[in-house]
């Protein structure tokens, strides 16, 4: 099982390194690529069991997975919580506005720390939430304008078309490999390119909130949010 993780993931990285992207893509960054050591023993560590969900998030934050290598990857909760630090190397290119810091990193990515946070909250362990739980973003790269994220979604269709082809296509060998029941986008986004790609699977596919500070409804409360939307889908009770 998780060797099918890891050569999934080895492919996604081949496939995206060879795409190219215009301005006002200024810097582009493939974790799978330089942040490669924790995201493998990510995999290994907790992607090794058949899972009842599968959390997908949009694609990697500047101060999370494009870090450390993990999806979501507030540093205290991938270093603290689960137990991963490993090297990370510099991307080829590197944005002197976003530089790669690797575990170094002191900024917070607040999306990760409220994910985790709820995962630690209401599991404890690290082990017991990936008994049956399992997290992963749809797109490998990170995109910036200069200083400013630049998301997937803004991508012109010609860039996004085959982008899309090589995230679904891995999308599906992960659910596959995991057994998924549920598919969990994490925001509309994810929820909406599961639902493509995942067509004709067996699997259920859902949504929770985005935890991103730039939503007003995650600044509201966006563990109980969470929560109550989970409980909805009768997934947690």
């Amino acid at each position: 099982m998780t060797a099918a993780l890891i050569s999934a993931a080895c492919e996604l990285s081949a496939t995206v390194e060879s795409l190219h992207f215009a301005p006002p893509v200024s810097h582009i960054y493939n974790p799978l690529a330089y942040a490669w050591a924790p995201h493998e023993e990510y995999l290994r560590r907790y992607g090794a069991s058949r899972k009842k969900v599968v959390f997908i998030g949009m694609n990697p934050g500047p101060f999370g997975m494009v870090q450390c290598g993990v999806p979501f990857g507030e540093i205290a909760a991938v270093r603290d919580w689960m137990g991963i630090k490993a090297k990370v190397d510099k991307p080829l290119l590197e944005n002197p506005k976003r530089p790669v810091e690797g575990f170094a990193c002191s900024r917070s990515e607040v999306s990760g720390r409220r994910l985790w946070g709820l995962f630690q909250q209401r599991f404890g362990s690290a082990d017991a939430f990936f008994a049956e739980h399992f997290v992963a973003n749809y797109c490998p790269l990170a995109f910036f304008d200069e200083g400013r994220n630049f998301t997937p979604d803004k991508l012109p269709s010609t860039e996004a078309a085959p982008l899309y082809a090589a995230c679904d296509k891995h999308l599906r060998q992960l659910v596959a490999a995991l057994e998924a029941q549920w598919v969990i986008g994490v925001g509309g986004f994810a929820e909406t390119r599961a639902v493509e790609a995942l067509a004709g699977m067996d699997v259920r596919i859902g949504k929770v909130l985005h935890p991103s500070p730039a939503s007003p409804a995650a600044n509201r409360g966006w563990s109980e949010a969470a929560t109550r939307q989970m409980m909805a889908l009768k997934i947690w009770q």
